[in-house]
Parts: structure tokens; C-alpha cells; sequence
């Protein structure tokens, strides 16, 4: 397996000035880095991608939906719009060098209608993450599709409904992104959760039940990375908690307190706890 950290862990916009945090990120020893992407974030793709082959660190990116662009809208311009922006991002991706795109690429992050999920808002995310997928195959990308918890969305919580929608759209490269947070709300048991359907996980972010330092909280840590292992998992494993979130982030995640004291400090602890239980259940 390999050990990343998404960069939202200090900020939503990576430019030059995060060039030294990329590089205290490889000294301190994750194998790779996770930037927030959109089709226009990062400004200067291109810098940012020099900077991580300097390093010698590897990457995947990350993405939402905004309100307009939603697959699983009533609205139809929605759903274009929803296409288009994952097809740009997809591109973007690839041009980072990067393989893979994880996040809740289905429904806009904290739209709600009201309802629970319809047939139809199904089968048109069904749709459009086929036509996406087709060009992420073309680039050379994954897109692994993460449920939220309830409180983030309507459309997509479990990780059996997540294995239902990767085998509906039925593309190779389309996969399951597990996320401990998530998951601790809305699984019984997030371990056998996990087990269920591991053979549909392509991405795994490691995050801790209050969004803080993984390993201070109440994960089943030691239960999902023994059923990563049991089932063969060789992917990430990605930190994607917050420390002391900017506004716009805190308002989307719903983070109201600084859930750890630094964005280093969190990163630091956060790698060491990993890196001491994969030891401990020898999965490296």
C-alpha cells in the first residue's frame, strides 16, 4: 500500500507557495499527495506538477460537484454541466500525471431536496458517470465514486448501494472510494462493510470519526486495515482530515472548531499511526 495526504488538510488552493510543504511532505515520508481539483484549480498545473516530480511524489487528485453541476439533477443543463466539469477535471488529472480522481462524483456536495433518492436521479448519474468514464479511459484515469454521509447528501451513503451504482455503470475503470468518516456514520459495521465489497474499492481515504488526527478517535482502524489486507487491497491510503479548515471548506464539511492544532501536526501523527498498524498487522 501507499501512504498520501490530501492537501485540503491545509488548503483548497495549491500554488507556489505550498511548494514547501510538498517538500516537508516527502521528507517526512507519504509516498504521495492528493490536490483538490477543479477546472480551474490549481491555477498553474503545470508548476504543480513539476514541483511533485522534483520530489519524487506521486499523486491522485479529488474533486466535488458544485449546485449546477449535479448528474443526478432534475434539471437537464445540470447534468451537462455535471459531465462537462468531470470531463475537465478528468483531463486536468491526467495532466497532473496523476491515475485517479476520487470524491462524491454523483450528486452536488450538500444539495438536499428533501427526499430520498429517486429511480430516475439514479439513472441519470448512471448515465453521466458512463460518458465521464469513458473519457477517464481514454486518459488513463480511475474514478473512484465515494458515498457521503447523510448529512452531505441524499443520493449516496452506503457502500452497498456504492457497489450497486459502480456495477450499473459498469465501466472498468470506475470504482468504489471508501472513506473512514463516512463510513462510521452510515455502516453498521464498517469493517465487514468494507469486506462486502472489496473488490469494487480503488481508493481508501483515512480519516478519523471527528475529522481530526486519525488514531485519536474511535475508527475501527485496526478492523478495516485488517480487511484491506485479508482482501488484497494495494491502493492508497490517504489522509483526507482537516486541521484548521478555510472558510469555504469548514462551511461544506460543517467544521465549526480546529479538529486538530496544525495541518503539520496532524499530517505527522496522522502518518506515524498508519504506518505503526500497517507494521503491526504486517501489511508492510
Amino acid at each position: 500500500m501507499k501512504f498520501g495526504i490530501n492537501t485540503m488538510v491545509w488548503t483548497t488552493q495549491v500554488n507556489e507557495k505550498f511548494d514547501p510543504t510538498f517538500a516537508r511532505i516527502k521528507e517526512w515520508g507519504y509516498d504521495g499527495v492528493e490536490p483538490f481539483i477543479t477546472p480551474d484549480e490549481p491555477v498553474n498545473l503545470s508548476a504543480v506538477r513539476a514541483t511533485l516530480d522534483r520530489l519524487g511524489l506521486e499523486r491522485t487528485t479529488c474533486t466535488v460537484l458544485p449546485r449546477d453541476a449535479s448528474l443526478a439533477s432534475y434539471d437537464a443543463a445540470h447534468r451537462a454541466n455535471g459531465v462537462a466539469y468531470l470531463k475537465k477535471c478528468i483531463d486536468r488529472t491526467a495532466e497532473l500525471g496523476a491515475h485517479a480522481i476520487c470524491g462524491p462524483m454523483h450528486s452536488a456536495l450538500g444539495f438536499m431536496t428533501g427526499n430520498r433518492r429517486t429511480e430516475k436521479e439514479w439513472n441519470w448519474a448512471v448515465k453521466g458517470l458512463r460518458a465521464v468514464a469513458a473519457r477517464a479511459e481514454k486518459r488513463g484515469v480511475c474514478l473512484c465514486i465515494e458515498p457521503l454521509n447523510r448529512f452531505e447528501t441524499y443520493f449516496l451513503n452506503t457502500l452497498e448501494d456504492s457497489a450497486r451504482l459502480v456495477e450499473e455503470v459498469g465501466s472498468p475503470n470506475v470504482k468504489i472510494h471508501f472513506d473512514t468518516f463516512h463510513s462510521n456514520i452510515e455502516e453498521k459495521h464498517q469493517a465487514e462493510a468494507l469486506r462486502a465489497v472489496a473488490k469494487h474499492v480503488g481508493h481508501v481515504h483515512i480519516s478519523e470519526n471527528d475529522r481530526g488526527i486519525p488514531g485519536s478517535g474511535h475508527v475501527d482502524w485496526k478492523g478495516v486495515f485488517k480487511v484491506l489486507k485479508e482482501t488484497g487491497y494495494d491502493g492508497w491510503l490517504t489522509i483526507e482530515s482537516f486541521a484548521q479548515p478555510e472558510p469555504a471548506l469548514a462551511a461544506a464539511a460543517a467544521i465549526w472548531r480546529d479538529p486538530a492544532p496544525s495541518g503539520d501536526v496532524l499530517a505527522l501523527e496522522g502518518l506515524r499511526f498508519m504506518k505503526n498498524l500497517a507494521r503491526k498487522l504486517g501489511i508492510r
